[in-house]
């Protein structure tokens, strides 16, 4: 009897996002290997730019790194962000993989937001209260979308939604506690560095991403998702409360 390691793959993976949000990867050496592990996980979201596979490649492109929402197409940092913030349904699934390194730098960046929103409760809980306002926070271009960094669900759980760009508004009542905020994210920051073939794949409804500068011809391969309802992932994360902490 055949076994199927590439469905068997994804389950652990899969156990892996459900347990904690991030899986690390490795062995997928190109695009086709990249594609049909994508869909033993689940459905690839297409992105403003994605190729029609729904596969965007990341490298410098030049100028066209200076405009806002464009900077992965450039050499330099970029902070701590999810994806797709301003549309209504962010993509579950980020899916990034490794195709060649740069000479230097390009360190990847990873902030679970459970354990940022859970110091924040402990440590700041009127930060974290207002973090949690909805509508608080304008994600996106014209047509973007209102929001809060931290969002509660009716079942319980915790979304996150963040960037600080110029895609990015915050109220006046909001503005105070973000040096709050970006100072737990910093403590919560973890940096790795990925050979090609290696990436991971994060929940983007609970974990931060980004890079550092890197120097040379870095191509990154990167894929958007929502995961089959049959791996059970859940969105975001449980609410401190559900934990056993008072919020």
């Amino acid at each position: 009897m055949f076994v199927d390691l590439q469905q068997e793959w994804a389950a652990g993976v899969a156990a892996q996002l459900a347990e904690c949000g991030l899986a690390m990867i490795e062995g997928i050496r190109t695009r086709a290997q990249l594609l049909t592990f994508a869909a033993s996980l689940g459905h690839v979201v297409p992105h403003r730019d994605s190729g029609p596979d729904g596969v965007t490649t990341l490298m410098h492109r030049g100028g066209a790194a200076g405009r806002a929402g464009f900077e992965g197409f450039g050499k330099g940092a970029l902070p701590p962000h999810t994806d797709r913030s301003g549309i209504p349904e962010p993509p579950a699934l980020l899916l990034v993989v490794c195709g060649r390194k740069g000479n230097s730098g390009g360190e990847c960046i990873a902030i679970d937001g459970s354990a940022v929103y859970l110091e924040m409760m402990l440590m700041n809980p009127n930060a974290a209260q207002a973090l949690s306002q909805p509508r608080t926070v304008f994600f996106g271009g014209a047509a973007g979308y209102f929001g809060s960094i931290f969002e509660h669900t009716a079942d319980g759980r915790i979304r996150v939604r963040y960037r600080r760009d110029e895609l990015a508004k915050f109220s006046p009542g909001l503005a105070r506690w973000l040096p709050a905020l970006d100072d737990a994210i910093g403590r919560h920051t973890t940096k790795f560095v990925l050979e090609p073939g290696q990436g991971y794949v994060l929940h983007n409804h609970r974990w931060l991403h980004g890079r550092a500068a890197f120097t040379g011809e870095r191509v990154i391969y990167r894929l958007s998702m929502n995961p089959y309802p049959g791996f059970a992932i859940p969105s975001g994360f449980l609410a401190p409360s559900i934990l056993g902490v008072q919020s």
